[in-house]
């Protein structure tokens, strides 16, 4: 921890950039930085307007430290909820795929509290690939770099459990109005769903039912402005759709489950 930059001074600096919480940051910098140069960095990239997640290069998910890296998207505490709800309709020894996966945090999450496992991820962003690779490798978990279901092995058709998909809901006009963190630092394909926000889910829901397993769901989060449309996607798709609600968190998850 280092010694000659004190927590005030870094609360100081971090106020001054606007940092709503501050104090919290300080002791989280202080915690994660090796000396005092190195939290003296990172409070500077911090006041400059990094997410702490990615001046960290770490994120708290589910009670598990997820490794970030600048240019991956940062796992949003409301989408635990999703991650309970899966854990909680899980077969035994399932087999789970986290599409869209990001840092790999909702699969690591998942499979954490799980036994017997076989844990797939996938996502099209090289960086967030690498993150996965990282955090579900204690797992056992295998990450995948390519568009959706295309780069998994094709052996996994017909027998996916729990389908875990994180994919993009922002309209694209709707993207210049995020907080600068996100809009500025996480990758747009992360974010921009499309003109309303559902197309990554339309093509999901489309291809899904060829790799559940009878009986398998699909979890995914929407709005509640999308969800007619959301839940009307995954129905198309052959679907049974139902829709759970978290006020605490405010998260809106549909389970999509395949006929058995």
């Amino acid at each position: 921890m280092p010694t000659s930059l004190t927590e005030s001074a870094i609360v100081t600096r971090l106020r001054a950039a606007g940092c709503v919480f501050a104090e919290d940051e300080a002791r989280l910098i202080l915690a994660t930085a090796r000396d005092a140069g190195d939290a003296s960095a990172m409070v500077e990239r911090r006041a400059a307007g990094l997410p702490l997640e990615h001046v960290l290069g770490w994120a708290e998910f589910c009670g598990l430290r997820i490794a970030v890296e600048p240019g991956v998207f940062v796992p949003r505490r409301r989408t635990e909820f999703l991650v309970r709800r899966a854990a909680a309709l899980a077969p035994p020894r399932p087999v789970v795929l986290d599409l869209c996966c990001g840092s790999g945090a909702l699969g690591a999450a998942l499979v954490s509290g799980l036994d017997g496992c076989t844990l797939h991820a996938a996502d099209i962003e090289p960086a967030a690939v690498r993150c996965a690779r990282r955090n579900i490798a204690p797992f056992g978990g295998r990450a995948h770099e390519g568009d959706l279901f295309a780069p998994l092995p094709a052996a996994l058709r017909g027998r996916v459990d729990v389908l875990l998909a994180n994919v993009p809901y922002v309209p694209t006009g709707e993207v210049a109005l995020m907080p600068a963190e996100a809009r500025d630092h996480e990758p747009r394909v992360a974010l921009d769903g499309g003109p309303d926000g559902l197309d990554v889910l339309r093509r999901v829901a489309a291809q899904a039912p060829r790799w559940l397993a009878p009986g398998g769901r699909l979890l995914f989060e929407t709005s509640e402005r999308q969800l007619p449309a959301a839940v009307a996607a995954a129905r198309r798709g052959g679907l049974t759709a139902t829709v759970e609600t978290c006020e605490e968190s405010h998260a809106t998850v549909v389970i999509a489950a395949k006929p058995v």
